[in-house]
């Protein structure tokens, strides 16, 4: 699993960051109901493709470039409250360094 090490390491990061912003999110879900979903979508596809990439499927990097769109997506949902929210500011920055290490992993 070592030249999957970087990746996993980014999609881990980004789960939590995603944990972490759905629980501050939740106080207001009026208003961050869209940021809430993509974070909920991008924990998914973490979750999966680190499973993948720990036993090395052939799908690993079909996975991946989807993973990176769901972390670009949860990205773009998390800056439209970054100023506001420093939660949201750390979960689209894990995010778009989870989609830069799907994009190169596989």
């Amino acid at each position: 699993m070592s030249n999957y090490d970087s990746c996993v390491a980014a999609c881990q990061a980004c789960i939590v960051e995603c944990e972490k912003c759905i629980a501050s999110c939740l106080e207001h879900p009026e208003h961050m109901a869209g940021c809430i979903k993509t974070c909920l979508d991008c924990i998914d596809f973490c979750r999966l493709c680190i499973s993948l990439m720990a036993r090395n499927s052939p799908f690993c990097a079909a996975l991946c470039e989807l993973c990176a769109k769901a972390c670009e997506a949860c990205a773009n949902a998390c800056e439209k409250h970054s100023a506001h929210h420093a939660c949201c500011k750390a979960c689209a920055d894990s995010c778009r360094a989870c989609a830069a290490a799907c994009h190169g992993c596989c």
